[in-house]
């Protein structure tokens, strides 16, 4: 991998005068950039407080403008920490701030937001026109927003913490928006425990950094974590509690049962939900990669947790037919996969990751509509011709090589056995249907073009590797030889199971594995029972109209 120093000595400066961190773009353009950050938040605010679709529209036009001009002034500026005025002190802890932080990772998130954003809002206008709590679920809908808009902006540990649980009890009210669905209320209330759980880790870790460090600030928590020459226990605590936040909030095995049962909830807020709250997770660790990074038992814990996730859910997967609870799954297994990215050390590739995810999964949710029509067409098409195990083999082989190429051409050396190559050789992996099925599938000169279509992929793959390497600048840090061979059996593990279901799928393994994977390892019934032991869910009963018109 290609790692840069986080903080380049000398290219940020403090002016005494503003009270703002420049760089070396003008001055005057410092007080602007802060006052950009501080008014995406305070829209979605306002629009909350005024609860209206009109506002909603226009304030969310307004924050994915400014999120737009903000990365424009980051590219001509550099990037710009405030140093605003402190709420109140902390003690040795530190300090409550409303410092905001501008820099390539923050900007590239925040856009993303912002426009997913605009985009729900303008779908979810049509989707609740004339349900009679419209104005209810707009409210809540911009109060999400400007809690997540808080979590990217922010330089204060404090604060962000405060956000990230003031973006779970606002989604709580919109994931209970049918209150009258005992399926929404009870999957809600097991992702309200399991959040609350996530919450006290990561308020756990901030207080253990503050004591350590001395300092909630995000940029000096990086600066000082890299000067010392080995983290204190305290520290190495906070890590273990930052990363077990990110795994229950990632809804992460075994407590994905929320994530995949939430689908009873309005499209747009499952859309909402998967294409940019999960997501969080891996915002935090990339943020935090400085502490990460020098904590390895941390490192293996992501990797570990998010490739058996990733591995279990993309089973799961083939025993669905319903098309929301399969983009569920799908969510489960590529927060996991993401997580494992950060785990190796990979920030880049978990930021290119998390943007890619989410616009995919958007669009995925809100076009989910479309499903019948294409299973109509997939009805009228002949069905291809089954695949052999060998055929798949030839493909993975065929796909290894293109990646190797493609690697080769961007100038990274096949000597080493690096998370970068781990990586490939996943994608490599992933590229086997292009290269057989759908290949075989079209005929004539479509492999051809199916084969150069694999080398295009593995070259942007390396291209924006080294794209988002120059987003994310953290440590140096070299993913140990445990977790690169255990990602590598476990996708290897994966792609063998694979092979073997599809090419016999009515063969003994695929029916006793079947019920198994169908259940979900039954992982989600076994967290159920203890959550309802814990805190049992309180359902309301509701009067439903029969089609006689008694209430029943």
């Amino acid at each position: 991998m290609y790692f840069t120093e986080l903080f380049i000595p000398g290219t940020v400066l403090v002016s005494e005068k503003k009270g703002v961190s420049l760089s070396n773009s003008s001055e005057y353009l410092q007080p602007l950039r802060v006052a950009m950050l501080f008014a995406v938040p305070l829209l979605y605010l306002a629009a909350a407080a005024l609860a209206s679709w009109r506002a909603a529209r226009v304030c969310t036009a307004l924050a994915l403008s400014l999120a737009a001009a903000s990365t424009a002034l980051l590219v001509l500026g550099g990037p710009v920490v405030s140093t605003g005025a402190n709420l109140f002190g902390l003690g040795q802890l530190g300090a409550f701030t409303l410092n905001v932080r501008a820099d390539a990772v923050g900007a590239a998130v925040l856009l993303l937001v912002t426009f997913i954003g605009w985009v729900i809002t303008r779908y979810s206008q049509t989707y609740m026109d004339g349900d009679a709590g419209a104005n209810r679920y707009a409210r809540w809908l911009m109060a999400t927003l400007a809690a997540v808009a808080t979590v990217i902006i922010t330089n204060n540990l404090a604060i962000l913490a405060l956000a990230w649980l003031a973006t779970s009890l606002s989604l709580h009210q919109l994931l209970t928006f049918f209150s009258h669905r005992p399926a929404a209320m009870i999957a809600a209330h097991k992702k309200f425990l399991a959040s609350r759980l996530g919450d006290m880790c990561l308020f756990g870790g901030v207080v253990l950094v503050g004591i350590s460090l001395g300092t909630l600030e995000i940029d000096q928590v990086a600066t000082k974590a890299q000067a010392l020459t080995a983290f204190p226990a305290g520290l190495t605590a906070a890590v273990y509690l930052i990363v077990i936040s990110a795994l229950l909030k990632c809804a992460q095995l075994p407590v994905h049962g929320w994530l995949i049962q939430v689908m009873e909830a309005p499209t747009p807020v499952s859309a909402l939900l998967h294409a940019g709250i999960v997501n969080l997770g891996g915002f935090l660790l990339i943020r935090l990669s400085p502490l990460v990074s020098e904590v390895a038992g941390a490192q293996t814990l992501l990797v570990v947790a998010g490739s058996v996730t990733a591995a279990v859910a993309a089973l799961v997967m083939m025993t669905r037919i319903s098309v929301k609870v399969m983009l569920a799954w799908s969510t489960c297994a590529q927060m996991g996969f993401m997580l494992m990215q950060c785990g190796l050390g990979a920030y880049e590739l978990a930021l290119l990751h998390l943007v890619a995810h989410s616009l995919y999964k958007a669009h995925a949710f809100l076009a989910a509509g479309g499903a019948v029509e294409q299973a109509r067409l997939k009805a009228m098409t002949p069905a291809p011709d089954p695949l052999t195990v060998s055929m798949m083999v030839i493909g993975a082989v065929s796909g290894l090589a293109m990646v190797a190429a493609a690697g080769l051409l961007w100038g990274v050396a096949l000597d080493e056995f690096s998370a970068l190559w781990v990586l490939a050789a996943v994608l490599s992996l992933a590229l086997s249907p292009l290269l057989t099925a759908q290949a075989l599938r079209l005929g004539g000169l479509w492999p051809l073009g199916m084969m150069l279509g694999a080398f295009s992929i593995a070259l942007a793959y390396f291209g924006l590797h080294h794209a988002f390497g120059g987003l994310v600048n953290v440590p140096e840090s070299v993913a140990n030889s445990f977790d690169l061979v255990w990602v590598m059996l476990c996708f290897v593990l994966l792609f063998a199971m694979q092979c073997l279901i599809r090419a016999r799928p009515h063969g003994a393994v695929a029916s006793r594995l079947y019920p198994w994977f169908y259940a979900g390892l039954y992982l989600d019934e076994w967290f159920t029972r203890i959550t309802f032991r814990i805190w049992p869910a309180r359902l309301t009963q509701t009067l439903t109209p029969t089609s006689s018109g008694v209430a029943k």
